[in-house]
Parts: structure tokens; C-alpha cells; sequence
């Protein structure tokens, strides 16, 4: 191999890494940025009881037991 294919691929791996590297950086903030969203999902879950209460305050208050 000639001293312009040896830079020639160098320049091509430099390249292929820089990709690379930009990709994984990508994936990374993606995956932070779902695991914000599962954490909000998570919190609005567990405060449905509250939110539900708030709409139909007379709902699911008293049980009402006969025999």
C-alpha cells in the first residue's frame, strides 16, 4: 500500500470513529431524555388518586354496606 492509501485510510478511520462517536453521544441524550419522561409519567401515575378526587370529590368517599 502506497503512503497515499496508508493516509487515505487513516483519514477514512478517523472519520468512521467521529461518526461513531456522534452517534453514541445521540443515543445517550436520547436515553436521558426518556428516562425524564418515564420519570414524569411515573409521578403523574402516582398522583392520579389525588387528581381524580379533585374532579368527582363525592366519588369513591364512603362504602356503603347493607346485608
Amino acid at each position: 500500500m502506497d503512503v497515499t492509501g496508508v493516509a487515505a485510510l487513516a483519514t477514512y478511520l478517523s472519520r468512521a470513529q467521529t461518526y461513531n462517536d456522534v452517534g453514541y453521544a445521540v443515543l445517550d441524550m436520547s436515553m436521558d431524555a426518556m428516562k425524564m419522561e418515564g420519570a414524569g409519567v411515573a409521578q403523574m401515575i402516582s398522583s392520579a388518586p389525588g387528581m381524580e378526587l379533585s374532579v368527582n370529590p363525592s366519588v369513591g368517599g364512603n362504602f356503603d354496606m347493607s346485608i
